[in-house]
């Protein structure tokens, strides 16, 4: 089966100060999402699932289904504090979405194939998207995930530091480990990452998790009762989030699951802040200089 596209793209875009999945980066008007879709379809993907929020779902919708009608399969799902398992509440007060784990959930209905997830806001590059396709395609157990490993060089910022997911694999190439890295920069031509007082350098090799997965349909059973589990043990505090990652994680170390590491020599981009546009906009530029892309995506 021919796997789904799923775009995280309910975030608040509180750091970009506006709604980033939208915001115009290619020459006519493109959006990250665009290319990511494009780069998909390109690579084989048939559907592309969308976890947006309903209040913006009208606008989202007039920009993209013009562009992808007749192109690829969509489908739109929200994602909505209040959409919560039986026997449990929005705590008062809380403001903050219950995280990537409850937004993939969002999708359990309109997804029954092996998927692919990915933030809206991130550039992945072509060549990913064909690794993950022919992962799905090589792919025989239901509990064998992927998770597609960047070149930690590939995905530094030239504006300081960043924090990145860096991942163990076994001599199979399965993930056994991610350790965070809050403050990761280069000094000079060399890479650190520094705590407290310490800095140790890296080589720039290893591989970093950007969020770009690949999951099999009965994830979604284990995603729902890790969620339960986590609203009897957190669903009361303000700001704690359910993470899709921590899940794969307890279903690595449980035995119940394996995790593949995909290596890619893919780069990288995305936009946090307003200041991170013209670097992307460059980014682009370059890429249709290439041949990469047309100049007008759609």
């Amino acid at each position: 089966m021919k796997p789904t596209l799923l775009i995280l793209a309910a975030g608040m875009g509180s750091r970009y100060g506006g709604l980033k999945q939208m915001d115009e980066l290619g020459p006519h008007g493109e959006s990250i999402i665009d290319y990511s879709v494009y780069d998909a379809i390109q690579s084989g993907f048939e559907k592309v699932v969308f976890v947006i929020r309903e209040d913006f779902a009208d606008a989202f919708k007039e920009r993209f289904e013009p562009r992808l009608s007749g192109k690829i399969k969509t489908e739109y799902v929200f994602q909505d504090l209040k959409d919560l398992p039986e026997g449990f509440s929005v705590p008062e007060g809380r403001e903050k979405p219950w995280g990537t784990g409850h937004a993939i959930l969002m999708a359990k209905d309109a997804i029954n194939e092996p998927f692919a997830i990915i933030n809206a806001d991130d550039f992945y590059g072509r060549g990913a998207y064909k690794q993950v396709f022919d992962f799905v395609g090589e792919s025989k157990e239901s509990n064998e995930y992927a998770m597609v490993g960047y070149a930690l060089n590939n995905t530094l910022s030239e504006h300081g530091t960043v924090s990145r997911g860096v991942c163990e694999a076994d001599e199979k190439g399965n993930l056994v480990n991610i350790t965070e890295r809050t403050k990761i920069g280069y000094e000079g031509d060399k890479i650190f990452y520094y705590e407290e007082d310490s800095k140790t350098e890296l080589t720039g090799n290893e591989a970093v998790s950007m969020n770009f997965w690949a999951f099999k349909p009965e994830y979604f059973q284990h995603l729902e009762t890790a969620f339960v589990d986590f609203l009897k043990e957190k669903g009361t505090e303000m700001k704690s989030e359910f993470y899709f990652n921590a899940v794969v994680d307890a279903m690595i170390k449980k035995g119940e699951a394996c995790t593949k590491v995909i290596r890619t020599d893919a780069k990288w981009f995305g936009v946090t802040y307003k200041e991170d546009k013209p670097l992307v906009q460059e980014k682009l530029d370059k890429l249709i200089a290439e041949g990469v892309y047309p100049e007008k995506l759609w």
